[in-house]
């Protein structure tokens, strides 16, 4: 039996229906016998539960999803070109070079989602008639919006966000790296601790939004509207004279590592507290740089994978995302730091061994651990105490004995919660 058409001129599909073109589509991704790409344009989805599927170049081309849940669902290169995501639930979602043109995502929650390389830009919308359907459609341009959505945590590095609406969108903590914001009406949006490297924002409305502690290196906000911006704290380009001693700090790194090799006979540990390390870029990564000291330095986005770190002294630092996965941070200070959207996939950041009775523990208490991925890492005995681990993913990590008094663990994924 045919499916009937909406007022909106879209069909409706019983959830059988949609379980069949579903199963089909898993099983063509996969590779396995009768599968078929999914070509589901022109579908009434509204409320519809589609949370964890894989859709993954899917082709929901101008569709209604208005309040569907897609929590977690895998739409990675879909054709979402003009659909309606109004409210949706794309919580954690995977919309990596997915196609939004033109696409309604207003109020919609994409908290933590990975919209790498997705493309906003405007679109050429199809609509239906009211009475005629699809029989009878008009072409209308229509700009991204995404006014009042919820980004929070959310990457968008790379993304083509031209001349979209984002009036008052909560685009907190999120990964902006050289996405494309030029002509973009980011009015009262909030940015608050935002990575926006590289960005462009040329001619983007800007005014009224909050920017406080956002990361915003080798962007020139002269070309953008920013009256009645809050921009305390933003963290602009390193300066010269930090780029000028960058070989002197990595000369400083390896005497540490020096240092660390000869049992303590050659080199000296480094001492790099309160300076801008961001120059270094990726070149200490896998060194050893056991008891360095960098209190309140600033390392955004360092490459510190397969570092040896222990008992690094690392208080107040501001490693906002930093990598750190697999590095060995046993008995390392991170008392205070700010670690937001870091990688510490595989990192060990238990207890350091100082004689047969005596550790040190690895401290992270008040340290901000926000949408930190943290899968696999050994985290035996380590002090969280208030620390905000808010969206952290601690999936298959070791948390035996670890003490995270007072830590506001909202929305964290992989342990239990004591007492809940």
């Amino acid at each position: 039996m045919p499916a009937a058409i909406a007022l909106t001129g879209r069909r409706k599909l019983s959830m059988g229906e949609i379980e069949m073109v579903l199963a089909a589509h898993e099983r063509f991704i996969t590779g396995r016998p009768g599968g078929k790409l999914a070509a589901l344009r022109f579908i009434d989805f509204t409320g519809v539960n589609l949370s964890g599927r894989n859709l993954q170049d899917a082709d929901l081309s101008s569709s209604v999803l208005d309040s569907a849940r897609l929590i977690g669902a895998d739409l990675s290169r879909a054709n979402l070109f003009g659909c309606d995501l109004r409210k949706a639930d794309l919580r954690r979602a995977n919309l990596t070079r997915a196609d939004l043109r033109g696409a309604c995502l207003r109020g919609a929650d994409l908290s933590e989602a990975d919209l790498t390389q997705a493309d906003f830009r405007v679109g050429q919308i199809a609509v239906p008639h009211p009475s005629k359907g699809l029989t009878s459609l008009t072409h209308h341009q229509r700009h991204g919006d995404l006014d009042h959505a919820n980004f929070q945590g959310a990457n968008l590095d790379g993304s083509q966000m031209e001349e979209v609406s984002a009036f008052a969108t909560d685009f907190t903590d999120c990964s902006m790296r050289g996405a494309k914001l030029n002509r973009a009406n980011m009015k009262d949006a909030n940015l608050e601790g935002a990575i926006m490297d590289w960005a462009d924002i040329s001619g983007a409305n800007l005014e009224g939004a909050r920017l406080v502690d956002a990361v915003m290196t080798g962007i020139d906000i002269r070309t953008a509207r920013t009256s009645g911006a809050n921009m305390d704290g933003v963290l602009n380009a390193p300066s010269q004279e930090a780029i000028d001693r960058a070989d002197e700090f990595h000369a400083m790194a390896q005497a540490n590592q020096a240092w660390c090799k000869s049992g303590g006979k050659e080199g000296k540990p480094a001492s790099f507290d309160h300076q801008d390390l961001r120059p270094l870029d990726q070149r200490l990564r896998n060194m050893r740089l056991s008891v360095m000291s960098a209190r309140g330095a600033v390392m955004v986005g360092l490459d510190l994978s397969g570092a040896h770190l222990q008992g690094a002294i690392l208080e107040n630092a501001d490693m906002r995302g930093v990598c750190l996965r697999g590095a060995d941070l046993r008995g390392a200070k991170l008392a205070g730091a700010r670690l937001t959207k870091a990688d510490l996939r595989e990192a060990i950041l238990g207890p350091l061994p100082l004689s047969a009775d005596r550790v040190n523990r690895g401290d992270l208490h008040h340290a901000k651990l926000r949408y930190v991925k943290a899968q696999g890492a050994d985290l035996t005995g380590a002090i969280l105490d208030e620390a905000d681990v808010r969206g952290c993913d601690f999936s298959g990590a070791t948390m035996r004995g670890a003490s995270l008094r007072g830590a506001d663990m909202s929305l964290a994924l992989g342990f239990e919660i004591p007492g809940a």
